[in-house]
């Protein structure tokens, strides 16, 4: 079992930046690759963000390539989402999510956290 929790959301002006974490419990966290997805007003649920367990791979969504950067800490237990010259369409609920296999499918994932709010103002 994993249990994760986001922290860093918050509201920030457009070309802000911000930094998501997200702590796990358990001490298998360095077997599991490690999403970042996020659900926007009225939208579906989407991949953000993927890092495998060793953190050597890493995948983006095309709309934050560049511009977010997925990192984790095995040590701290803890993966990271640095997002910078944030946009209003950015505005969404973040969710971190563990698994298996480095993907970007929701499906590929086991575990998620609550989310954590990030509103980008225009």
């Amino acid at each position: 079992q994993v249990q994760l929790v986001e922290s860093g959301g918050g509201l920030v002006q457009a070309g802000g930046s911000l930094r998501l974490s997200c702590a796990a419990s358990g001490r298998t966290f360095s077997r599991y690759a490690m999403g970042w997805f996020r659900q926007g007003p009225g939208k579906e649920r989407e991949f953000v963000a993927a890092i495998s367990w060793s953190g050597g791979r890493t995948y983006y969504a095309d709309s934050v390539k560049g511009r977010f950067t997925i990192s984790r800490d095995n040590a701290k237990n803890t993966v990271y989402l640095q997002m910078n010259s944030l946009k209003p369409e950015d505005t969404a609920v973040y969710y971190c999510a563990a698994g298996l296999v480095t993907d970007m499918a929701q499906r590929a994932y086991d575990y998620w956290g609550q989310g954590t709010q990030v509103t980008v103002s225009s």
